[in-house]
């Protein structure tokens, strides 16, 4: 099968229903602040991982805005240890909340009106993450693409030079067929069904595409 925009690759994918077991916007807590906190602790690491912390972190009431900012960080750095780097993540994270507090005031506030320049500008926070934290903490429409989108592709023959280059490629053919108000829905979609199609058929670094074709 070949690919002529990256709507053919959602109109390919969708049938397969592979969000069937999924939160309806495939990441959990979409719209809320503990994406953020996820999209901070899944940095090289799997979702799984990621999970326990998030767990831990509402067990001991330390998942919110206002907590984080003020958190003990070695107190922070026991309850995500699951999750890995936990030393640079738990700075990461009580930096970035006390950012969001004094530039925002509230998560209400920075949902509606951060960017993704002064996202990039906290330490800490590459692209991807940037872009997940628009995408399913605050219902933008931004694409984030990832390792798993690259390998999709690669197998289709496409290879992209930077993480901006792919991310283009999948917006572009998304926007000509969804208006403003179902986008942010759909890259959050398009970027969930890559993911658990790459996860569920790659064999290695092979993904098989056989039943997409």
């Amino acid at each position: 099968m070949e690919l002529s925009d990256s709507f053919e690759l959602f109109s390919a994918l969708e049938p397969l229903k592979l969000l069937e077991d999924s939160p309806p916007l495939w990441w959990p807590s979409y719209g809320t602040f503990d994406v953020i906190v996820g999209a901070i602790l899944t940095q090289n690491t799997q979702w799984s991982r990621v999970q326990i912390s998030l767990d831990n972190l509402r067990i001991k009431e330390l998942l919110s805005l206002h907590v984080l900012a003020h958190c003990d960080v070695e107190e922070l750095m026991e309850q995500i240890r699951p999750s890995g780097l936990f030393k640079a993540k738990a700075q990461s994270l009580i930096r970035l909340s006390q950012a969001i507090l004094e530039d925002f005031g509230d998560f209400e506030t920075f949902s509606l009106s951060v960017d993704r320049e002064w996202l990039l500008s906290q330490k800490g926070i590459g692209p991807e993450t940037a872009d997940s934290i628009l995408c399913y903490a605050c219902a933008r429409p931004a694409m984030v693409v990832d390792s798993y989108t690259a390998r999709l592709l690669n197998a289709f023959g496409y290879e992209f030079e930077s993480y901006d280059e792919l991310q283009e490629w999948c917006e572009a053919g998304i926007r000509g067929y969804f208006d403003t108000v179902q986008l942010p829905a759909a890259f959050a979609r398009f970027h969930g069904m890559i993911v658990e199609y790459v996860k569920s058929n790659s064999k290695g670094k092979i993904v098989q595409i056989e039943c997409l074709g």
